[in-house]
């Protein structure tokens, strides 16, 4: 039994158009009710700033509560929000209404265990076939009703301010927030005047359409080119939901995850709050990165598939400290269990005044290995998965792999959430890098323009 419909991160697509319709959302929370809502019979549902979120609350809230589970509705708040204050609502689940860093007319549903961690596969599979059976029952004496609860915000943000050692403030920091016009809108810029920064503002307007649109982490620039215009420390851009974070250094040049995800492990190293902990990233991150890791911090460090939640599951496992993607999740394990924009931040922040540098004279703590990476689109998620796994692709990647041998990687990644296969190479020569990736992306391209279905 495998997922048709959940991908590395949930049921995602466009509005309205299935699987992202009313009728789905309450299947959906049926299946929910029946195979995990049966001891606290309890569920939260979070949202983002995008417009549809109201139409899937209600059709998620009208299925739980057809089925006897009380909904506890917390409002537009972060899915790491979510992630971290779920163990705390005395639920059998929690549900993120979002799709992430994509435009307004997308949206999805992210599934949280009562743990604050993400369904296992096994589980969305059992969900799936419930809603494919469609034989639902219902009870006259088992109806649910609907709550809300505005207390799980000051939760999660006296976490958030919890990084902040010894009543550490960010006075004299003077920062650009670009909030995606999505979760963290109001709430990242009033930690950050609370916490005594000056905050310039961008993406913090949020009217439902125009969630990701031209800001936040998919969209960086206008975040940069007004860290140079108004000399800031820094600037740090969100995306709609609040897991990713994308950095700019006091020259307005973007710094890789890879670049923070060391210098959080090397911080924390420095305080003492690793104890020879692991850092966790993918095999689509800098091979730099595990180098420093490995022979300048002396520390533990694993690879995991590509996905966030691999990420997390990874860190769990082994007590990691410091993990994350090149795509802008970062995770601070011992604060949540998911990436984390507002308290990545608040830690960048921290350690930033700490060390009376300038970013531009941090970074970067390594030296990147020279990679190559395209996202190639085809008509559909289906027809990725069967491109991948071609006879003759798999042939080529195996051959291209053996050419880099020990020094870098080679992936093929087929995005989970988008008809994306992405085409990743890295390693030590930079020419060698190049003509691997090329010989890849030619044979990609020329099934795409085949149309293989």
């Amino acid at each position: 039994m495998g997922n048709k419909l959940f991908g590395t991160d949930g049921v995602r697509g466009v509005a309205n158009v299935y699987p992202m319709t009313a009728d789905f959302a309450m299947k959906l929370a049926l299946a929910c009710a029946e195979t995990v809502c049966k001891n606290k019979k309890r569920v939260a549902i979070g949202k983002d700033t995008r417009i549809s979120g109201d139409m899937l609350e209600a059709a998620l809230s009208a299925g739980f509560t057809a089925k006897g589970v009380d909904v506890i509705r917390l409002g537009v708040l972060p899915t790491p929000a979510v992630t971290t204050v779920t163990p705390m609502l005395d639920v059998d689940m929690s549900v993120m209404i979002t799709a992430s860093h994509n435009p307004y007319k997308d949206n999805g549903i992210k599934l949280i265990a009562s743990d604050g961690e993400k369904f296992a596969d096994t589980v969305t599979a059992e969900l799936e076939a419930k809603i494919e059976a469609n034989n639902f029952s219902y009870d006259e004496d088992a109806l649910g009703r609907i709550h809300d609860e505005h207390k799980a915000i000051d939760e999660y943000v006296k976490l958030a301010k919890s990084v902040m050692k010894n009543g550490a403030n960010l006075k004299g920091l003077k920062i650009v927030l670009d909030g995606a016009n999505g979760v963290f809108a109001n709430i990242m810029p009033e930690v950050y005047q609370e916490l005594g920064a000056e905050v310039v503002t961008l993406g913090c307007s949020p009217n439902g359409l125009n969630i990701n649109k031209d800001c936040g982490s998919m969209h960086p620039q206008n975040m940069m080119d007004k860290v140079k215009e108004v000399k800031a420390d820094l600037g740090i851009a969100a995306d709609g939901d609040g897991d990713r974070i994308i950095v700019s250094n006091d020259k307005g040049e973007k710094v890789p995850s890879e670049q923070i995800i060391a210098f959080l492990a090397q911080n924390m190293q420095n305080e003492g709050s690793l104890n020879g902990r692991a850092v966790v990233s993918t095999v689509l991150s800098n091979t730099g990165l595990e180098r420093f890791v490995k022979e300048e911090l002396k520390l533990p460090y694993y690879s995991t598939p590509v996905g966030e939640r691999h990420v997390v599951a990874k860190m769990k496992e082994i007590n990691g400290a410091v993990g994350g993607e090149e795509s802008g999740h970062v995770v601070a394990f011992d604060y949540c269990k998911s990436g984390d924009a507002l308290i990545v931040s608040l830690l960048i922040c921290q350690y930033l005044l700490k060390a009376h540098k300038k970013m531009s004279e941090i970074f970067p703590l390594f030296a990147m290995d020279p990679f190559e990476f395209v996202s190639l689109r085809f008509g559909s998620r289906e027809q990725v998965k069967e491109v991948v796994k071609l006879p003759e692709i798999l042939r080529l990647v195996e051959e291209q792999k053996r050419l880099l041998g020990d020094e870098g990687r080679v992936v093929i990644h087929p995005s989970g959430t988008e008809p994306l296969v992405r085409v990743w190479v890295s390693g030590k020569n930079a020419d060698k890098v190049k003509a691997i990736h090329t010989t890849l992306v030619n044979a990609f391209t020329k099934l795409q323009q085949e149309n293989v279905a």
